[in-house]
């Protein structure tokens, strides 16, 4: 009885937590952008049309998000964004933070035809006997392999629990593996720290 009755909460636990962190985090995202554009919003429409809504501040930001998409995308945009994340780029606190947080916009909303990882592959790395899992990027030019007379491909070697961020290597062609898994399955495998099985193995919950 006690076995199913564990059975039973891990089950529920799997569905629960999730659904209930990514709540919370919608929760605390309207609350910081209500938050912040409300207090502004607020004094304004109670003064000009005798109230105010909590809601109305995200359809705000929802809208000045939709124009910098507009603006960024256009000529305009991409000649002057640039510029304006090279200054972003020079100030102390922003040249370590701001890549970080593009690099994990970019993976989660960036359209996945787009991703410039091209495959899941396994490498001997940091040695012989021991294999990491790595994403193939792209061959390595000419130029910068001729030295050493193989053909070389560029492999990210992620860390956990950030697929985003580890450490770049040149692998020779002939010495990838491609593993029979997606991209999307490595991440998990790489988020969990190899703690959630894989998609073919993993019980029925």
């Amino acid at each position: 009885m006690m076995k199913r009755l564990r059975q039973y909460f891990v089950s529920g636990l799997i569905i629960f937590l999730p659904l209930a962190l990514t709540i919370n985090l919608l929760m605390i995202t309207f609350n910081i952008a209500d938050g912040f554009l409300g207090k502004y919003l607020q004094p304004y429409f109670s003064r000009e049309f005798g109230f105010y809504i909590r809601g109305i501040s995200i359809l705000v930001c929802i809208s000045l998000i939709v124009i910098i998409g507009f603006f960024a995308t256009n000529f305009l945009g991409k000649t002057l964004y640039p510029v304006f994340e090279g200054m972003l780029l020079r100030l102390p606190f922003f040249k370590q933070v701001y890549p970080a947080f593009k690099e994990i916009a970019l993976f989660l909303f960036l359209p996945k035809d787009k991703i410039t990882f091209q495959q899941v592959v396994l490498v001997e790395y940091p040695r012989k006997g021991i294999y990491s899992v790595g994403f193939l990027t792209n061959p390595v030019p000419e130029k910068v392999a001729k030295k050493t007379n193989k053909t070389l491909s560029y492999v990210l070697i992620p860390t956990t629990p950030s697929p985003l961020t580890g450490f770049l290597i040149l692998v020779p062609t002939e010495d990838l593996i491609f593993p029979d898994i997606g991209m999307e399955e490595a991440v998990k495998i790489i988020i969990s720290g190899g703690v959630i099985k894989s998609l073919e193995d993993k019980q029925s919950i």
